[in-house]
């Protein structure tokens, strides 16, 4: 499972011309799902996300985490995480796991974020043309990988 986490100002999600989720001070991240993620790969990284100290402290220091200052989170399912790029110039998504494994892995994924997290946890609409508004703060931007956790 691959992650793109942006701190935001704000955010929202429109679908068919429509918000369908929006947030104020918080993460936006965009979720990636592959054949091979699990509960496992679920777990650490709501975990981690719900704990990455990347708020600013009194000091202006990025020193709290999303728990620590009730951020809202605006979730999107994002397959074009798992491009793969080494041949040609037309991306291959391969990795990308097929809607019937992955809607239970990212359903799962905002449940367990709502667990994990006291703020407000939105979201977009899997598989749809979502159009996506923020105000990156920062600006703060951090990939992660379950398969790779360094």
């Amino acid at each position: 499972m691959r992650v793109v986490i942006q701190r935001v100002s704000e955010a929202s999600v429109t679908v068919d011309g429509e918000i369908i989720g929006q947030i104020g001070t918080g993460l936006l991240v965009f979720v990636g799902i592959e054949d091979a993620d699990s509960k496992e790969d679920i777990d650490w990284l709501c975990a981690k996300i719900a704990n990455l100290r990347i708020f600013n402290d009194a000091d202006n220091v990025m020193n709290l985490s999303a728990k620590d200052v009730s951020a809202e989170l605006l979730i999107i399912s994002q397959f074009t995480l798992h491009a793969l790029t080494k041949k040609g110039n037309r991306p291959s998504y391969i990795k990308a796991a097929r809607p019937e494994v992955a809607i239970p892995l990212y359903e799962a994924f905002l449940t367990q974020m709502k667990a994990e997290t006291s703020g407000m946890v939105e979201a977009g609409k899997f598989g749809a043309d979502m159009k996506i508004r923020l105000l990156n703060d920062g600006p703060v931007t951090i990939v992660m990988d379950s398969k790779n956790r360094e």
